[in-house]
């Protein structure tokens, strides 16, 4: 279907992978159908009857857009199982599902930081994608609004770095310059004279590289080795 689109220059459907915990499979299976008959989104639905198969399937690699939590689950109820998830890490947002509006979970569910909370009454309507999308679209604002702290709080790093080594460096340099200025004049037509050249041609790109480095108004760091980055002057 993807590739019928791309022929006819169409975006394809966007495709919602959904972890639906629930320990009734009835239930599962008309949460599934209802998701399904959604458009334009595709909803991909996989179910875990209960936390051991939720854990066991993050362990595994396993990746979704968003889970499907039911509060009521055999051994583990679902906010034990959120607790374990955030303790190894994952973040995937969630939606509890409950069978009674109660204030005192809403409020465990909300301490939590589950992102919301649904009444299985309201699962058949329209209710449910929608809430699914508007979730995964606050997530999505979310991780940009971080990302760009991160890239705001790596420029300011990076532009006090550059601020301390220019201002260390700055007087060696003054003086190579003053020096290269000296032994050219002394040295115009000897056989120092190429390597007196390639020297000031390297002091004038590292200059110029300070330049640029002070005028850095964007994190222009890219990945190096492994959890290295550098720094890209390039065109």
């Amino acid at each position: 279907m993807t590739e019928l689109h791309q022929m006819i220059g169409e975006t394809p459907p966007r495709t919602i992978r959904v972890m639906l915990v629930e320990d009734n499979e009835e239930f599962a299976r008309l949460v599934e159908i209802h998701l399904q008959q959604h458009k334009p989104e595709i909803f991909d639905i996989v179910w875990k009857e209960n936390g051991k198969e939720v854990l066991r399937g993050f362990a595994n690699g396993e990746e979704y857009d968003i889970i499907l939590m039911d509060y009521f689950l055999p051994q583990q109820n679902g906010l034990e199982v959120t607790r374990i998830l955030h303790s190894r890490s994952v973040r995937t947002p969630i939606i509890f599902l409950t069978v009674n509006k109660d204030f005192d979970l809403a409020v465990e569910v909300l301490k939590l930081g589950v992102e919301d909370y649904l009444v299985k009454e309201e699962i058949m309507t329209p209710a449910l994608p929608k809430t699914i999308l508007n979730v995964i679209e606050r997530q999505k604002l979310v991780e940009q609004l971080t990302a760009l702290e991160v890239t705001q709080k790596r420029l300011e790093v990076i532009q006090e770095i550059v601020l301390n080594i220019t201002q260390e460096i700055r007087v060696p340099l003054d003086d190579l310059q003053k020096s290269l200025k000296e032994l050219s004049e002394s040295h115009k037509s000897d056989k120092l004279t190429p390597y007196l050249t390639i020297i000031k041609d390297n002091l004038h790109r590292l200059e110029n590289k300070i330049v640029r480095l002070k005028a850095l108004k964007t994190d222009k760091t890219v990945p190096y080795i492994k959890d290295i980055r550098m720094i890209d002057l390039s065109d």
